[in-house]
């Protein structure tokens, strides 16, 4: 059996580890809860636009010579029509009320044009007629003839000194009205053509007769003396050609003409 175990050292155990009072434990500071850093927002930069593609130019299709042609006359046209602008007069710059646009008419097929000389190469003489003659006397006609027939022989023989070919006299005096005789003569050359129009113009004001008009000089090309009764055409080879005042009066009647006795030369005319 187990020995029962005796209170006096249970008793004197007690009294010998006496209980001390337990100190009361500091508590501790609750931990303040640290504030959460924000961070900065990265700003991202702006992502720069793409330049667009450029549209590669469609390839021109390859023209033929006829749209070359037609192209080169445009071009041309619409020069024409600035040079006509700019020459002509200023208008005022008040604007005009506009008008209404008419149907244009169908436009007629161009005439070729006939080949030759230059058409201002052709003097255009303004129409005249002669004084009439005085009633008194009745031989007035025929005393201005006569005269005609001296003036257009002095002529012939002017333009003999300057060298001018194939000169003749031709009579229209029962044909026309406007003068009595014509005075057609040739040089080689435009210059030449001036030389001999000065020439014969020189030689008969030195005699007393003065041109009423003289036409072309500038051109060279034809030149036309009006000495009234007497009419003087001074020709290029080429033009005289083409105007053919020959065939022209092929039916008046040929004067026959002398050069200066001084020069020695037989009669020029045929």
């Amino acid at each position: 059996m187990a020995e029962a175990k005796s209170p006096r050292k249970k008793t004197s155990a007690a009294k010998a580890s006496p209980k001390t009072p337990a100190r009361p434990v500091a508590k501790a500071a609750p931990a303040t809860k640290a504030a959460p850093a924000k961070a900065a927002p990265a700003k991202a930069a702006p992502a720069k636009k793409a330049a667009p593609a450029k549209k590669a130019a469609p390839a021109k299709p390859a023209l033929s010579r006829a749209d070359i042609e037609a192209k080169k006359e445009k071009k041309k046209n619409a020069a024409l029509r600035v040079a006509k602008k700019t020459s002509g007069p200023r208008t005022s710059p008040a604007k005009a009320a506009p008008a209404k646009k008419a149907v244009a008419p169908a436009k007629a097929a161009p005439a070729k044009k006939k080949s030759g000389p230059k058409a201002d190469a052709a003097p255009r003489p303004k129409p005249r007629k002669r004084p009439e003659l005085s009633a008194s006397t009745p031989d007035a006609a025929a005393l201005r003839r006569d005269g005609a027939r001296e003036l257009a022989k002095l002529i012939a023989a002017a333009g003999l000194d300057k060298k001018a070919e194939r000169i003749e006299i031709l009579d229209i005096g029962e044909k026309v009205d406007y003068a009595d005789f014509l005075v057609l003569m040739s040089g080689r050359s435009d210059r030449q053509v001036r030389a001999v129009a000065d020439g014969v113009t020189e030689a008969l004001k030195e005699q007393g007769h003065r041109p009423t008009s003289v036409e072309g000089m500038q051109q060279g090309q034809w030149v036309l003396v009006d000495y009234t009764d007497v009419i003087v055409h001074v020709f290029v080879d080429e033009a005289r050609r083409y105007y053919d005042l020959e065939g022209l009066w092929m039916d008046a009647t040929r004067v026959p003409f002398e050069a200066p006795a001084a020069d020695g030369a037989s009669p020029a005319s045929p």
